[in-house]
């Protein structure tokens, strides 16, 4: 199975999992997911006022330069140590 498949998979099988994630952990999916899928954020930061929109940024900054097969494996594994 390709690297995309099994990404494509994880994020099937992350709408199934039996418990939602903390906060933390979602943050950390979302950061993951969207380098994976886009790569390197772009864009302004979000204002002070924009709490969840910061946050997400920040994640997804964190993570710039990880390339996009790393983040692709990060949440496949990230996943799987969820179910």
């Amino acid at each position: 199975m390709s690297l995309q498949a099994q990404f494509d998979q994880a994020v099937a099988d992350s709408k199934q999992l039996s418990e939602r994630p903390d906060n933390a952990t979602l943050l950390k999916l979302y950061a993951l997911f969207k380098q994976g899928s886009s790569g390197d954020v772009d864009g302004k930061r979000p204002g002070i006022t924009d709490l969840v929109g910061r946050a997400k940024w920040d994640a997804w900054n964190g993570l710039k330069g990880m390339s996009a097969d790393e983040a692709k494996q990060a949440y496949i594994d990230l996943i799987e140590s969820l179910k």
